[in-house]
């Protein structure tokens, strides 16, 4: 849904933060469907949303086995000095010795600015080193919006941004990608480090039903934002509001719209978990199609309010070229709902395709002549 006038007509009551927060884009990440949406491309200062971000890159190196939860790093005399108590803080002491977990749950909890840059150096040597590691996966998530120059967020004169749908690509990627560390490390209510325990800003966690993260941001450039998520019933709501100018307007507004998503459309699953939902043509391999498999139960929103026909349609680049192997991604399912923006929903192989062989090759061809 790509404006306001779109989800008033479409769903009662009128939107929360449709006039009260510059940015909103709250999206089902498990049917993909964008529920609603104001200037979500638009590039903003993330404050400390950076941090979901030194997250999951650590999540995506403990995952490929280059780094431990139980590796314990030294803090930096130089670090210390700049960081003890600088912002949001773990305390860290000045001959901190921590485990990598620990960072985590501090980065992700109490958004510490000292836990960030003592993992960023203890991992990469620098924080620039792990700043470019940080923009690499960015990248390779295609968060075309955004660019890092600080691990945690800090202000740095404008290098540091972001937008709403990206963010919300990103925290998508690390549920998905990593549910057990996002579990274990994620949505902590409080965190305590060194006998310290401080609150998590979090303002869904122990307020609204399945809310487990993810981070807040705040600065006086920045205004206050959030990043956040609750799940029920196995259906995942995510958002962002960004530029809100009272930390009590941004909780507001995160509580009324995560219940306006879960209460305000009907859920309908249109296909199970392994259904063929079509095929694709195939280029040169010892089968002309190959069957085209949900990889999960597909389900679509539709307002409660809401008339005319659902459709759907596959799209995909073809014919796709063999050798194939089952279970990789090659075609989206579009679904369109009266009234929304089309849901977007992977597909994937249902079967090996091997290349074929000489006189299969010759087959093909002489087939291809006649369609």
């Amino acid at each position: 849904m790509s404006s306001p006038a779109n989800a008033r007509e479409s769903a009662e009551p009128a939107v929360p933060g449709e006039d009260e927060a510059p940015i909103v884009h709250l999206v089902d990440v498990t049917s993909g469907q964008v529920l609603y949406s104001r200037n979500a491309d638009r590039r903003f200062i993330p404050a400390s949303m950076t941090k979901v971000m030194t997250v999951f890159l650590a999540f995506e190196l403990i995952e490929e086995g280059k780094l431990s939860p139980a590796q314990v790093m030294t803090i930096r005399e130089d670090t210390w000095r700049e960081w003890a108590q600088k912002g949001s803080t773990m305390f860290l002491p000045a001959d901190a010795r921590v485990r990598v977990g620990d960072l985590i749950g501090g980065i992700a909890n109490i958004s510490a600015n000292d836990g960030s840059i003592m993992l960023a150096e203890g991992y990469a040597g620098s924080v620039e080193a792990w700043v470019d590691a940080m923009n690499a996966k960015a990248r390779e998530l295609g968060l075309s919006n955004t660019h890092y120059g600080t691990p945690n967020g800090w202000p740095d004169e404008g290098r540091t941004f972001t937008s709403a749908a990206d963010l919300v690509r990103l925290g998508q990627a690390m549920v998905e990608r990593h549910p057990d560390k996002f579990a274990r490390y994620v949505g902590r209510p409080e965190y305590t480090f060194n006998n310290i325990t401080q609150p998590n800003r979090d303002p869904m966690i122990g307020r609204v039903a399945g809310a487990d993260g993810i981070k807040t941001g705040f600065t006086n450039e920045a205004g206050f934002g959030f990043l956040g998520t609750a799940n029920r019933n196995g259906q995942r709501l995510m958002f962002v509001i960004a530029g809100v100018d009272r930390n009590a307007l941004r909780a507001r507004l995160s509580r009324q719209l995560i219940e306006w998503g879960f209460s305000n459309f009907d859920r309908r699953r249109i296909f199970a978990r392994g259904a063929v939902v079509g095929e694709a043509r195939v280029q040169g391999g010892a089968s002309r199609s190959i069957p085209l498999v949900a990889d999960r139960n597909v389900y679509v929103n539709v307002p409660t309010n809401a008339t005319g026909p659902i459709s759907a349609s596959i799209v995909y680049d073809g014919p796709v070229r063999a050798p194939i192997s089952s279970g990789v991604e090659i075609a989206h399912l579009r679904i369109s709902v009266p009234g929304m923006d089309p849901a977007i929903v992977p597909l994937v192989a249902g079967k090996d395709v091997d290349q074929a062989g000489f006189l299969g090759r010759i087959w093909n061809g002489v087939a291809g002549w006649f369609g």
